[in-house]
This record gives C-alpha cells, sequence and structure tokens, in this order.
C-alpha cells in the first residue's frame, strides 16, 4: 500500500487542480462501520459530514450490503430501459408514495446534478420558455444547465448558460437587505421582491422556479417557514413551475418534515433527489406530476440511471429510514447538537450563528465582535476537529461555514461525544484570534 503523501502526489498528478481535497493533510478513508471511518493509516473518527450528507445512514449497514450482494450474484449489473427492470419499478413506487406529489412519476438518474438537469429540461419544454427563476447563494451542480441556475459565485465556473435566469433574494437572515425582519416581513418583502423581478427582468412566461428549502453549498441558510408557499401563491397566477431541490434535504433530514419542502405549506410541481437515498451508491432523480413528466416528445433516458444495483440499493436505505424511523431519530439528536452548538455559540466571540434543521446544522464563523466573515477560523476549526477524531465539512458563500450532515442512525451519546470535540476546536481557535 502507497503512503498518503504518494497517493496525494498522484491524486494531483492525474486529476483535475480544481478537485481538492479537505486539510493540509488529506485523508483516505479506507474503511467504516456506523458513523465512524478508519483512515489508512488506521486512525479513526467520527463523521459528522457523511460525504457531504450522503452517507445518510451509515456505513457497513447489512440491509444495505446484502441487497445489492443479491443483485450482484444475478450476473445483471446493468440492461439498459431498453428492458423491464424490476428494481427500477419498485423503487419509483416507493418514491412516488412519499413524495406528497400527487399522479406522480418517477425519473432515475445517477446524481442530483443530473436531476436538476432533468427538472430544468421538463420545465423548459413544459413551458416553452428558457427564463428560469433562481436563489441567490443558491448551488444546484456542475453541468451547463445547473451552473446557470446556481447563484454562488465560487461553485459557478462558467457565466455561459442555456436559461435566462432572474434571481430572487435568498434567506440569509445574518446579512443582506432582509436581515432582521420578521418571518412576517421577510415573506411579505420577498414576494414583493418576486412581483417586480416578473414585471422587470422578465416576460413574464417564466418556467420555473428552481430553489433549495435549506441552501447546501450556501451554508444550510434558510428562509422562514411558509416562504415558498407565499411566493407559490404568485407562481400559481402565472403558471410559472416551482421545482424543489431535495438533493441535500430529503429522506428525513431535516426532522421535522420527510421533505425540506413540507416546511412551507405548498407542494412542488417537481422534486429533485440524490445523495442520501444511495448512502453511497450513485442515484439520484425528479419526481412530478405526470402531465409535468410527460411532456417530452422525443424518446429519452439515461443510461447508468436506475440500474440494478444503485436501485436495489435505494429501496434498501428507503425502507431502513421508514422501518427504523430516522427522520424522528434525526429530531430527536438533532436537538441534542443544535442545543449544544447554541450553547457554545453563546459563549464563543467568533460564532456569528448557528442554523439548520434536524441533523442538519451549521455554524457560521466571524472576525470577533464584527459580521465579517472569517475563512481562517472556520480553517481552524475543521482542521482541531480533524486532529481530535471529528469530521465536519465547510461552505457558505464566504467559506466561514462548517457544515454537518451526520448519519441519520447518529446516536445521542455520539452528538454528545461531537459536541465536546466541537467546543474544544471552537474555544481554542477563538482563543488564538
Amino acid at each position: 500500500m502507497t503512503t498518503t503523501d504518494d497517493l496525494l502526489a498522484r491524486h494531483r498528478a492525474v486529476l483535475p487542480a480544481w478537485i481538492s481535497p479537505l486539510y493540509a493533510e488529506p485523508i483516505e478513508l479506507a474503511s467504516g462501520s456506523g458513523c465512524r471511518v478508519t483512515d489508512a493509516s488506521g486512525r479513526t473518527y467520527l463523521d459528522f459530514f457523511g460525504g457531504v450528507l450522503t452517507t445518510s445512514i451509515g456505513y457497513d449497514i447489512a440491509e444495505i450490503s446484502d441487497a445489492v450482494r443479491r443483485q450482484v450474484d444475478t450476473g445483471i449489473a446493468h440492461s439498459s430501459t431498453l428492458y423491464l427492470i424490476r428494481k427500477q419499478v419498485e423503487l419509483a413506487e416507493k418514491i412516488a408514495r412519499v413524495s406528497g406529489i400527487p399522479d406522480a412519476k418517477v425519473f432515475l438518474a445517477n446524481s442530483g446534478t443530473e436531476a436538476n438537469e432533468t427538472a430544468l429540461l421538463l420545465a423548459t419544454q413544459l413551458r416553452r420558455s428558457n427564463q428560469i427563476l433562481a436563489m441567490r447563494n443558491s448551488y444546484h451542480g456542475r453541468s451547463f444547465g445547473a451552473l446557470g441556475v446556481t447563484g454562488n459565485r465560487g461553485w459557478a465556473a462558467s457565466s455561459l448558460t442555456p436559461v435566462n435566469v432572474s434571481y430572487l433574494h435568498s434567506g440569509d437572515r445574518l446579512r443582506g437587505l432582509f436581515a432582521g425582519l420578521s418571518d412576517a416581513e421577510y415573506i411579505a418583502k420577498a414576494v414583493e421582491d418576486l412581483r417586480e423581478v416578473l414585471a422587470t427582468t422578465t416576460s413574464g412566461d417564466v418556467a420555473c422556479l428552481i430553489a433549495e428549502p435549506i441552501q447546501g453549498v450556501g451554508g444550510f441558510v434558510a428562509p422562514p417557514d411558509g416562504f415558498f408557499g407565499a411566493l407559490k401563491e404568485v407562481l400559481d397566477e402565472y403558471g410559472i413551475l416551482w421545482v424543489s431541490d431535495e438533493v441535500q434535504t430529503g429522506w428525513g433530514r431535516t426532522g421535522e418534515h420527510f421533505w425540506g419542502y413540507q416546511a412551507h405549506d405548498a407542494v412542488p410541481d417537481m422534486l429533485t433527489f440524490a445523495k442520501g437515498i444511495g448512502n453511497g451508491y450513485a442515484l439520484g432523480g425528479v419526481v412530478a406530476r405526470a402531465e409535468v413528466m410527460d411532456c417530452l416528445t422525443a424518446t429519452s433516458f439515461n443510461t447508468f440511471g436506475g440500474n440494478p444495483i444503485s436501485s436495489a440499493a435505494g429501496a434498501a436505505v428507503l425502507d431502513y429510514i421508514l422501518d427504523h424511523d430516522l427522520q424522528g431519530n434525526a429530531a430527536r439528536v438533532g436537538e441534542v447538537l443544535h442545543r449544544g452548538l447554541r450553547e457554545i455559540a453563546a459563549a464563543s466571540p467568533i460564532v456569528a450563528d448557528v442554523r439548520g434543521r434536524g441533523l442538519m446544522l451549521a455554524v457560521e464563523f466571524v472576525e470577533p465582535g464584527t459580521l465579517t466573515p472569517s475563512p481562517r477560523a472556520t480553517l481552524g476549526v475543521l482542521e482541531e476537529c480533524k486532529a481530535a477524531g471529528l469530521l465536519v465539512g465547510k461552505g457558505g458563500l464566504y467559506g466561514n461555514v462548517i457544515r454537518m450532515g451526520p448519519p441519520l442512525t447518529l446516536t445521542e451519546a455520539e452528538a454528545k461525544e461531537g459536541l465536546g470535540i466541537l467546543a474544544h476546536a471552537i474555544e481554542t481557535v477563538g482563543a488564538a484570534r
């Protein structure tokens, strides 16, 4: 086995410069069990990030491994939709049932990027318009169309786009034009802003609004409950579709709801999903009303999307989430983490905000006594956590947010263990400022 340093050198030699591992000294994850992973040197960590909220129910889950093994043992890893795929149909039926979308149909893909690209294709085809509404500070993927509706400069690699985008205000409550407003005032201002955007920067026949209920890469920023319901009333006046990007918020992660959109008293025309449903296997997709899903007039399919192995894994993941009430666990254990983080924040001059829902948590770092973002403090906390055996992520518009999305199987004891490490890391970095 080569050393980590050898592997890093090989990584840099053959992979793009814009793929950059975390940490000053990156690690290779060699094995995992439950909510813990072990690196190539034999060191074990408590994982509070799950490969960017993807390993949704933890590592080495027998029910998933067994389901995948049974499919592999048939000898059929792929057939494409030229043939009937039983596992694909069974998974689509399960997802349609839990989606909350009436008359639902499901298209399976490999990732959130592909899911969002498909949603944009459906919306623009149905509405015969390439005009899109998106949110500032958003992220929807790395393909041409998905980048075109991403409202975060750090992730927008190109200004070229196949769609004509108008951006609405995000859910930022800490800074910006809507900072300091009450929930009701914020929603009223957002509705006013939407009407002004429709009247000024569009020709009216907009295809859709695509939005994350809680912005992932953007640092887990979220608007008040009921926000998207209020916007949808305006969208419905114009016949504009609403696409809820649930790549990070879906599958019970927020605790209070199975889907992020359910906090907003309205049902989207489409929802997109990925990450957690595969628990590491490549799986994503779109749920839409049949009228929307069936609007394409040309033949289309996805070679690997919904293949028998990924579909078997996805069905096992969804069954596990439901059978073990992991949404309820996300609410209970998430509250332990939120309460602990708020206590830590109250004692730290470098923490400006603690936010999120369920097992989707974020801490925003600033220069002491200001709202000036502090990416340096964020990196310091990231490294201190790693040194003490805890893996977390980072993000936010200014790179000053620690993001956490532990497996939904996280226990209260593990939550308290992680809190202890976070408290020490924040105190250490704060004292050094």
